[in-house]
């Protein structure tokens, strides 16, 4: 009787238990896919911001699938791409990371951006500069304490702008300063931009009493569409000159808002605000995600990084609110400090969370237009942080 055939079958079948993801399935893989599914949970049920949190949460869960390779940190080992590498089994994440690492990505999120955004708010009302540079206090405070937790100043640099909330802007920075920690401070800062109607609400109430949260601002004027052409334009050239280390993302921002405003593109506009928008959107999201292994985040530095990165979007919501009920000090025409925490710049996010906490105590208060004035200042003040932190620390 031939017993070779039992045991080959045998070897066989062992080989491919030993090569399924459930052989090699270590604790660090168990918990970031815990993590993911505690992302999805939020996307799905509580639907905070899915068209972000979904695509990160998934690519995080596929990353962490061992033997999956869909993603090799190896790659990009030290912030470098080791393209020797990439003729090696790359994978799938592998390539579309490229577009994160070249800075492709962040700024055709921008040009959409630009091009779904109206600066009318903000031209009615030019205080709203005001309040959106004050939400990038945040920025600052990250900053020194990541200095003081004895991160060069690039890294602080690049830690600190997950107070500012943009996500593109985050990546954008961090490619140039700091590209060893791409991973947890892209993660970090999409992440905490999602999680908006968590962080925020909270600091808003503690900040203010309930007459400030119920005072009805007045509506604002309209703004004509030669003023809308115009800054775009004026705002270019301005500010570009002035850092032109915020170049690539503000003129891609304001390149956006000029097909929107001039008219005369108006397939351009509808394509870059829906399919170029979804399509770099899904592509960012996975691998942004797809970034989270286990041997990278679990680790102190990592953690480190989340907290701060917390407490600079905390510290950037306060400061816009303080601004607001600082003004009021010497305006006439009083205003809501709630709209103040819109100045954080996650589009249209924050604006909404305005509008929410103000209608808690007074449900016939419509703060939204006048939040989003804080909330578009935002978006530029949370670029020319970017573009400061660039000049001073490359």
């Amino acid at each position: 009787m031939n017993t070779t055939q039992p045991e080959s079958i045998g070897n066989t079948f062992y080989e491919f238990l030993q090569s399924t993801g459930f052989a090699m399935l270590s604790w660090g893989d168990l918990i970031m896919m815990a993590v993911a599914c505690i992302l999805l949970y939020l996307a799905i049920k509580k639907q905070f911001e899915p068209l972000l949190l979904l695509p990160i949460a998934f690519g995080m869960f596929l990353s962490n699938i061992p033997g999956g390779e869909l993603f090799h940190p190896s790659f990009f080992a030290g912030g470098v791409v080791h393209w020797d590498m990439f003729g090696h089994g790359a994978g799938l994440f592998d390539y579309l990371y490229l577009g994160v690492k070249l800075q492709i990505y962040p700024c055709l999120i921008f040009i959409g951006v630009g091009a779904m955004t109206d600066f009318g708010p903000m031209l009615a009302s030019p205080k709203s500069l005001l309040l959106g540079a004050a939400a990038q206090l945040g920025v600052f405070v990250a900053f020194f304490l990541a200095v003081g937790l004895e991160f060069t100043l690039p890294q602080a640099g690049s830690i600190g702008i997950i107070g500012g909330a943009d996500g593109p802007t985050a990546i954008f920075l961090t490619s140039k300063l700091a590209p060893e920690l791409l991973g947890p401070i892209a993660v970090a800062a999409y992440s905490y931009m999602a999680l908006v109607p968590v962080i925020q609400p909270p600091i808003m109430r503690l900040l203010t009493s309930k007459k400030e949260r119920a005072i009805r601002m007045k509506q604002m004027r309209v703004v004509s569409r030669r003023e809308k052409i115009l800054f775009p334009i004026f705002a270019t050239g301005l500010i570009c000159f002035l850092l032109p280390a915020a170049t690539p993302l503000l003129g891609s921002l304001l390149l956006g808002n000029l097909m929107r405003e001039s008219g005369v593109v108006e397939r351009l506009s509808k394509t870059v605000q829906n399919e170029l928008m979804n399509i770099v959107t899904i592509f960012l999201g996975l691998t942004v995600g797809a970034t989270a292994t286990a041997t990278s985040f679990l680790n102190v530095q990592t953690l480190e990084i989340l907290g701060l990165g917390v407490l600079a979007f905390g510290c950037g919501t306060a400061g816009g609110v303080l601004l607001a009920k600082f003004m009021n000090l010497f305006s006439k025409d009083k205003i809501n400090p709630l709209i103040g925490s819109a100045g954080v710049s996650a589009v249209p996010m924050a604006a909404r969370v305005s509008q929410i906490v103000g209608q808690e105590t007074d449900p016939f208060n419509f703060l939204l237009m006048h939040a989003m004035g804080p909330n578009v200042a935002g978006v530029i003040g949370s670029a020319v942080a970017a573009g400061l932190m660039l000049t001073m620390l490359k």
